[in-house]
């Protein structure tokens, strides 16, 4: 029990050098919860260029807090606040305040806890279009386009009900996804996301008319073998009945 004791006292004064992530969407608060009871003094940096630059003070002996909003060419301006537990809560977060945030006990250069904050930029609607490069009116084929543009970090994604048909991962995306599909129905789907957000458009299939005509077409051509077929039957029946008669 002795030994226990002294390795939680010994986490609570000189830190854990594990890195804590924090993922939220741009215009989100995130709190950073360092989980130290046993130091009066926090300090919070922002770390740019390897270099610690102060963002935060508090003494929590005497509840006194100083947030310097101003640093970094007032980045975090009128958006950081401290709670009593010396936590650092950033508001309307931006994809500028991702980065290193590390929090130290009085002028300790060690860090007591390190956070790795991302800031997702919002997730667009995806758009789907034909794609008139490949459609064509003599075609049964259907050929369609899902775009997303000026987007990092994302997948996007050709679903049929909740089968993945095809995906492209990439940092940066700014072209499209092509997928070829034939005789479409309502259960397509072409989906763009994040790590933690996504957005769907589900396919309207007037969008891909061509393929609708050639089975509109095959329709009627059956029907209409089927009517001629109907009309020999009739004939050759009646033919076959009169024969009998006059026989």
């Amino acid at each position: 029990m002795f030994i226990l004791f002294c390795l939680s006292l010994w986490s609570g004064v000189f830190g854990d050098d594990a890195v804590k992530s924090e993922s939220v969407m741009e215009g989100e608060s995130v709190t950073l919860n360092p989980d130290v009871n046993t130091i009066n003094e926090l300090r919070w940096h922002f770390i740019q260029n390897n270099k610690k630059i102060l963002i935060a003070i508090i003494n929590r002996q005497n509840e006194k807090k100083t947030v310097y909003d101003d640093a970094l060419d007032g980045r975090f301006k009128d958006r950081l606040k401290l709670d009593q537990t010396g936590s650092l809560i950033i508001t309307n977060t931006r994809t500028t305040d991702s980065g290193e945030y590390t929090v130290t006990g009085g002028q300790k250069e060690k860090p007591l806890s390190i956070f790795n904050l991302t800031v997702y930029a919002p997730v667009p609607v995806p758009v789907i279009s034909r794609d008139s490069s490949q459609n064509s009116s003599s075609s049964s084929n259907c050929s369609l386009l899902c775009s997303v543009m000026n987007v990092s970090d994302v997948s996007l994604s050709w679903y049929k009900g909740n089968s993945l048909l095809s995906s492209i991962s990439v940092s940066d995306l700014s072209r499209s996804l092509s997928l070829h599909l034939e005789c479409l129905d309502d259960f397509y789907s072409c989906v763009v996301n994040n790590p933690i957000r996504n957005q769907t458009t589900h396919l309207n299939t007037e969008l891909c008319q061509p393929c609708s005509d050639s089975v509109s077409l095959i329709v009627l051509i059956s029907a209409a073998a089927a009517g001629f077929l109907l009309i020999v039957t009739t004939v050759c029946l009646c033919f076959l009945s009169e024969s009998y008669r006059a026989g």
